[in-house]
């Protein structure tokens, strides 16, 4: 079973930059390629993807972070990243790292089945 720990949230003002990392266990041998991502829920929102990363080495964003936010993946550490910069208030949610094990190509945000606990991000204005 797949498990998914994330670190780095915090807060910071407008304008800065926070780093999201994501440790991944139990991926089945050949697995560990699938589609990873990042999704985030604000108060009050419903959750929504924000970045994924298809086959080890493709990269798709929603068009809110595009050109802000960058993710990443350390493949030998099975490590997952979400750079995150010029960062607005209304980046502020908590944000978690997801997984679809098995599958390796984006279709939709509805495809990513296994969740990390999240990590709070806060922007200040």
């Amino acid at each position: 079973q797949v498990q998914l720990r994330e670190s780095g949230g915090g807060s910071v003002q407008a304008g800065g930059s926070l780093r999201l990392s994501c440790t991944a266990s139990g991926y089945r041998t050949g697995d560990s390629n699938s589609l990873m991502g990042w999704f985030r829920q604000a108060p009050g929102k419903e959750r929504e993807g924000v970045a994924a990363f298809e086959a080890g080495a493709y990269t798709r964003y929603a068009d809110s972070v595009k050109g802000r936010f960058t993710i990443s993946k350390d493949s030998a550490e099975n490590t997952l990243y979400l750079q995150m910069n010029s960062l607005k208030p209304e980046d502020t949610a908590i944000y978690y790292c997801a997984a679809a094990p098995g599958v390796y190509w984006y279709h939709s945000w509805s495809q990513f089945n296994t969740w990390g606990q999240g990590t709070q991000v806060t922007v200040s204005s």
